[in-house]
């Protein structure tokens, strides 16, 4: 059996600030070698699709209106004829109560795990909720809101970037009501395969916890469409119980300030999850609603996309292919690049600021140290393709120069 896994109680999973915020302060008496370039940022820069306006134009009026918690019946009609199609299921989901509107897939992965405590009641002061490591930081908010004990799995390349079910021993997944996990992993890039889906799947069922897909990047991805957890129910022949997907315009559509999402599967959770919304949470503005109905009928703009981002993998391909072997993940839109030869990601990060002026994060800032004081992201940083072609192309040669001098 492998070793169990790191546990620790609520709020203890968090860092005491965001990975920005350290970055800020490591660099913040370091002055940039060249003209700065900042490859840290994950928000998309290029165009939003151009109806965007037109739409909202079209619907300003329903700004007076409060939508309803559940979402406008276009909205959740042309969700689950996406899915559908995209994930070939056969029209299994349920338009009417297997699909959520909301502010944007962090607001489902912030406030999941409280409904995923509840639903499930197993009685236990400080319920468990697994997540991988590195993690997006609104997963450790989730259990810390959730009054929840969080487990970190580290997410390493023998496991191809995602936590190793088989390290779970049965009595902490009897404890266990959630379980984060991100397929294209962030920051890796790396894909969940069937498999990997029916193996959680079959975990979740037996034990009774809820999981919780995070498949925001699935249509930033290099020639293969990855699969979804939702594709992998269906090939197990049965329902989509245990299982909430959640995704947004954010990455697919570059639409990050509309703030809308949606979460699908499970429709007795997401039943009883939309009455506590109800009380608790904002309303999705239905100019937005309407926004994403026409995002999701129209691919051509997720297809020029894919393209723009592609472009920029190569021109990382050919740059430091040559110094540090393959660097193009599967999918997403980061480089997560091994630097455990020059340093540790912070030392890295900071002589990359001064010497060079191309800003990166700290692998390390991205994920918790484990009981034994390792890192799963000490040896990497985090290099972001958002910005134009051009201007990556300058930081990834900047870059590939440095590496190669200092090899």
């Amino acid at each position: 059996m492998t070793a169990s896994p790191k546990a620790y109680q609520r709020g203890a999973a968090l860092p005491s600030s965001n990975p920005f915020q350290r970055l800020a302060e490591l660099l913040a008496d370091e002055t940039p070698g060249l003209d700065p370039i900042i490859m840290t940022i994950g928000e998309p820069q290029h165009p939003i699709p151009d109806f965007t306006a037109e739409v909202l134009a079209e619907n300003m009026a329903s700004f007076r209106r409060y939508p309803p918690i559940v979402g406008s019946p276009e909205f959740r009609e042309t969700i689950a004829a996406w899915l559908d199609e995209r994930y070939n299921l056969g029209g299994m989901i349920d338009a009417d109560h297997g699909v959520l509107p909301l502010n944007g897939s962090r607001e489902g992965l912030s406030f999941g795990a409280i409904a995923a405590r509840d639903q499930l009641d197993k009685g236990i002061d400080h319920p468990v909720v697994i997540l991988p490591n590195p993690f997006y930081q609104t997963y450790a908010a989730a259990a810390h809101v959730a009054d929840a004990e969080a487990v970190l799995l580290d997410a390493v390349p023998r496991n191809n970037f995602l936590p190793d079910l088989d390290a779970l021993e049965p009595e902490l997944l009897d404890e266990t009501v959630a379980f984060y996990v991100a397929s294209p992993t962030n920051p890796e890039g790396f894909v969940a395969d069937i498999g990997y889906w029916q193996h959680l799947i079959g975990l979740a069922r037996k034990h009774r916890f809820y999981i919780f897909a995070d498949e925001c990047y699935s249509e930033i991805y290099r020639k293969t469409p990855p699969p979804g957890i939702l594709e992998a129910a269906r090939a197990m022949g049965g329902d989509f119980s245990n299982i909430i997907v959640l995704n947004s315009l954010s990455k697919r559509s570059n639409l990050a300030g509309l703030r809308c999402g949606f979460a699908a599967g499970d429709p007795d959770f997401l039943r009883k999850w939309a009455k506590f919304r109800g009380l608790a949470a904002p309303q999705v503005p239905l100019p937005a609603q309407a926004v994403a109905v026409r995002a999701y009928q129209d691919e051509a703009h997720v297809i020029e996309n894919r393209r723009l981002y592609n472009e920029k993998f190569e021109v990382a391909e050919r740059l430091l292919g040559p110094i540090m072997g393959p660097v193009t993940p599967q999918a997403g839109f980061f480089l997560w690049l091994d630097i455990g030869r020059w340093g540790d990601s912070v030392s890295v990060t900071k002589d990359l600021w001064r010497d060079i002026g191309v800003k990166v994060l700290p692998g390390g800032y991205l994920a918790s140290d484990q009981s034994d004081g390792s890192n799963p992201g000490r040896s990497y940083i985090r290099v972001g393709l958002c910005a134009p072609l051009e201007q990556t192309e300058i930081a990834l040669e900047r870059l590939a120069n440095w590496l190669g001098e200092k090899a």
